[in-house]
């Protein structure tokens, strides 16, 4: 089964979710920091979670738990660029350790990752929406009920699909 965005709605087979998106829309021409999804179809590569605030999730999908040393490399210039890693690192990378909720539970897509092409965007996953229920930096943003219930019957088939 796959997730399919449309006007800010999450396509999960007869289910239907609000989500949020990129702060400036969408885009097939992705760059490293635009704020836009990537428009196209992307495979669920795994599942992350906060094991401290949630119990584990049901998923076929392989599972990893966020700690405080975990991260993706969002720098262009480096050879771990959308790739997962491990604190300390020197390049620029996002922390998925958060105080916010919005990575307590996510899915890496794979986008730009077979392999990265530095400049065309990275970190692109499905999340937590933030509470205030804002824009994301490219990814899609969906509420805890919502994530749970896809990645409860996602499978490594499933893909996130963001049509023209």
């Amino acid at each position: 089964m796959n997730l399919v965005i449309k006007n800010n709605r999450a396509i999960w087979g007869d289910h239907e979710f609000p989500c949020t998106i990129g702060e400036n829309g969408f885009t097939d021409q992705k760059r490293e920091g635009d704020g836009k999804t990537p428009i196209g179809a992307f495979a669920f590569r795994q599942v992350f979670y906060r094991a401290d605030r949630m119990e584990k999730p049901q998923t076929a999908l392989p599972l990893s738990i966020i700690t405080p040393d975990c991260g993706w490399c969002d720098d262009p210039s480096s050879p771990h660029y959308n790739k997962y890693i491990r604190k300390p690192f020197s390049a620029s990378h996002e922390d998925l350790w958060l105080e916010k909720s919005m990575y307590d539970v996510l899915v890496v897509v794979g986008y730009n990752d077979q392999p990265p092409t530095p400049h065309m965007g990275s970190a692109i996953f499905i999340h937590l929406a933030n509470p205030e229920w804002g824009p994301t930096k490219g990814c899609i943003g969906l509420k805890a009920h919502a994530l749970l219930h896809i990645i409860s019957q996602a499978t490594t088939d499933s893909r996130l699909v963001i049509p023209f």
